[in-house]
């Protein structure tokens, strides 16, 4: 059978939180990570530019053999995921495919509210995209979404400066923005998969009775029931329980910092752009 693992791909670091909950719930599988460190952060950058950059990231994967690849990036998922299915699949190979965070995610954070408000922490990307409450809103119309950009969150977790008092200003500011548009908030999804890293902090900030919400368990959860739903594509997935790393920047870098997300030493290829990023 040929090796067809599954592709996993983030702007940078952030996406290694959801691959690290893919493998604890299906080890079996195959897989392949690409970071593009050397163009990250995505989150400032507009939609045109990430969607060229996604697509040409998606594109590496399947030339690597990838017959499904996840975006494991919130503002990729925003900004190119529509335009990637809608078009470029079809002009491709039409047993390929291309799934986001954000639908599975929209179509799950509903159940963890009381008080039908929920708080959507992301970059400037993703908020401006409106793409959490446009989804949202299609499994849960009752629900009222609050959302607050948080542009420093990603570089600081990026520098390893996620527990520094830097750290604790810029999360205060940003909870505090997000609660000052509704008290009743009781909900709060990381929309972004960086996040997770700065769960402790965030929580010195928000009352107990507030849930977290981090991603990569919900979208774990999703592969696996997509799995079962297209046994045809299951099937093309190679089950060998190997995983592969790879970033367009210094692999080094990419290796101390990305244990920290995945939480086990990694060891990346580097794969360079054509031009030069």
């Amino acid at each position: 059978m040929a090796k067809s693992p599954i592709g996993v791909f983030d702007s940078g670091y952030g996406g290694l939180t959801v691959l690290r909950e893919m493998v604890k719930l299906l080890p079996q599988y195959d897989y392949i990570y690409l970071g593009d460190n050397a163009r990250s952060p995505y989150g400032n950058r507009s939609f045109e530019t990430v969607y060229n950059y996604t697509l040409e990231c998606v594109k590496i994967l399947f030339d690597s053999g990838c017959p499904l690849v996840i975006l494991a990036c919130n503002t990729a998922s925003a900004k190119a995921l529509r335009s990637i299915q809608q078009k470029d699949l079809l002009e491709m190979d039409s047993r390929l495919r291309v799934l986001g965070v954000i639908r599975p995610t929209a179509e799950v954070v509903g159940n963890y509210s009381n008080s039908g408000h929920v708080g959507i922490l992301g970059t400037t990307g993703t908020v401006e995209s409106k793409s959490y409450p446009l989804e949202i809103e299609k499994f849960y119309p009752n629900i009222e979404v609050h959302q607050e950009a948080c542009p420093m969150w990603v570089p600081l977790v990026e520098n390893n400066e996620h527990l520094s008092a830097g750290a604790d200003f810029f999360v205060k500011k940003h909870i505090d923005a997000l609660m000052h548009q509704n008290a009743a908030i009781d909900t709060i999804l990381l929309g972004c998969t960086h996040y997770p890293l700065l769960t402790d902090v965030i929580r010195k900030y928000v009352t107990p009775n507030i849930t977290l919400v981090s991603q990569g368990e919900i979208v774990a959860n999703s592969l696996e029931d997509y799995l079962e739903r297209h046994p045809k594509m299951e099937k093309s997935c190679s089950k060998g329980g190997t995983r592969k790393f790879m970033t367009t920047d210094n692999v080094e870098s990419f290796n101390s910092h990305a244990s920290i997300f995945f939480g086990e030493e990694v060891s990346a290829e580097l794969f360079e752009h054509s031009n030069g990023g």
